[in-house]
């Protein structure tokens, strides 16, 4: 965080008139203990926004909370994790109505004002003879302790990812919380991951919105683990002016801080997931420099971040350069060859698109960090991109084949 944006305590609850609750359903599986169902809810009226994955097969809660979207602003989210109703039919989206109505009559809201969230397992109907009981329950147990809804919201993370932070904004202390899950099938757009943020700044409905894809852009669509685009990717921004600023207005005074605060909170969230990938050793940072535009530097860093020889190289700490150049040149972009230059961390490693005379001890020490930086300019431009991407273990090939025999058993 920068010095203006501090990390406080809190959690998805630090803002003021926020609460969450979370409850185990057995969704996944009755036999096991867990929280699997989260809400989180503003006890005052809000502004908001979301942003939602671009896969064309999206889940049956992705497509009713974006209708509902369209004419109301959300105040509540009630997410499960352990399935991701997602190409489950007619039924899928009766289910996901069914969550929305149920909670909407127990808070004594609009059913649209409810986004409802789900992930996990494809192809499966939801148990909502588990879930829909337990969903009164819920409410009823809304609190400040924000942790026991990002632990419902887990799948295959090893630890729950919760950020809170507070900047000043007209004088005023402006509190941001968030949580987030993802851990596997991490691509924009955007990734296999829920991220709900509460704030309490006032602010317009224009500026929610702007501000939101601004700062998902600059954290969420700059993630890959494995290349894979979810079903159920959802962001969610809720704002009900507690704070008592005075209102920020679209690109309007206290705009710059709100959306820098946001941003940092987001990235925060989005290098957590790419650091908690599954079986995932090695955080990479891929900075395209020197590119003929914005987007040839996107289409670098995304090319080298989601190269399966490029990862796997990194998991074996070889600094090849030679599979760096390689995932370069086929990324479509306007490249010289004689004029890229790559560095790891800091050494470097090609130049004029040769090897350069750097001592390969220096090279493999780079990459045997756990976090470093790969480093392209290919000297033609002034477009640039950041990635944060991860390697690529042979846990990984392990890890999805066992989840894909449980999820068959279960």
């Amino acid at each position: 965080m920068s010095r203006k944006v501090k990390c406080i305590e809190g959690g998805i609850c630090a803002p003021k008139g926020f609460k969450s609750a979370a409850i185990g359903c057995g969704i996944k599986n009755p036999e096991v203990k867990r929280l699997d169902l989260a809400l989180i809810y503003s006890e005052f009226p809000t502004v908001g926004w979301a942003v939602y994955t671009q896969n064309e097969v999206c889940a049956a809660p992705v497509r009713l909370s974006s209708s509902y979207l369209k004419s109301t602003v959300p105040r509540a989210i009630i997410a499960n994790s352990g399935n991701a109703n997602a190409c489950t039919g007619h039924q899928g989206m009766l289910d996901a109505r069914t969550m929305a109505s149920v909670t909407s009559r127990a808070l004594g809201i609009r059913q649209r004002e409810v986004q409802v969230c789900s992930t996990g397992i494809i192809g499966v109907p939801l148990p909502m003879g588990r879930i829909e009981p337990k969903i009164v329950p819920l409410v009823e147990s809304l609190g400040e302790d924000g942790d026991p809804a990002a632990q419902a919201i887990m799948t295959s993370d090893t630890h729950q990812k919760s950020v809170s932070a507070q900047c000043k904004i007209g004088g005023k202390k402006v509190r941001i919380g968030a949580i987030a899950k993802g851990a596997g099938m991490i691509n924009p757009h955007m990734a296999t991951m829920l991220c709900f943020v509460t704030t309490d700044a006032n602010v317009s409905q224009a500026e929610i919105k702007a501000a939101t894809q601004e700062a998902v852009d600059h954290s969420f669509n700059c993630i890959s683990v494995d290349g894979d685009m979810s079903t159920n990717d959802t962001v969610i921004v809720l704002a009900n002016g507690q704070a008592g600023n005075n209102r920020i207005t679209r690109s309007g005074k206290g705009s710059a801080e709100f959306r820098e605060a946001l941003t940092e909170v987001m990235l925060h969230l989005a290098k957590k997931l790419v650091s908690d990938g599954e079986r995932v050793t090695k955080l990479v940072e891929v900075n395209v420099r020197g590119a003929a535009s914005h987007l040839d530097a996107q289409r670098v860093a995304r090319a080298v971040g989601n190269s399966q020889l490029v990862k796997c190289s990194w998991n074996g700490n070889d600094p090849n350069w030679g599979r760096v150049i390689h995932a370069v040149g086929y990324s479509g972009a306007r490249v010289k060859e004689e004029m890229v230059e790559i560095h790891f961390d800091g050494v470097l490693a090609a130049q004029n698109g040769l090897a350069a005379k750097t001592d390969i001890d220096k090279l493999s020490k780079a990459v045997r960090k756990d976090e470093f930086t790969v480093t392209i300019n290919l000297n033609i431009g002034r477009g640039e991109f950041t990635l944060y991407t991860s390697d690529l273990s042979p846990e990984y090939v392990l890890f999805n084949r066992e989840e894909y025999a449980l999820n068959r058993k279960s």
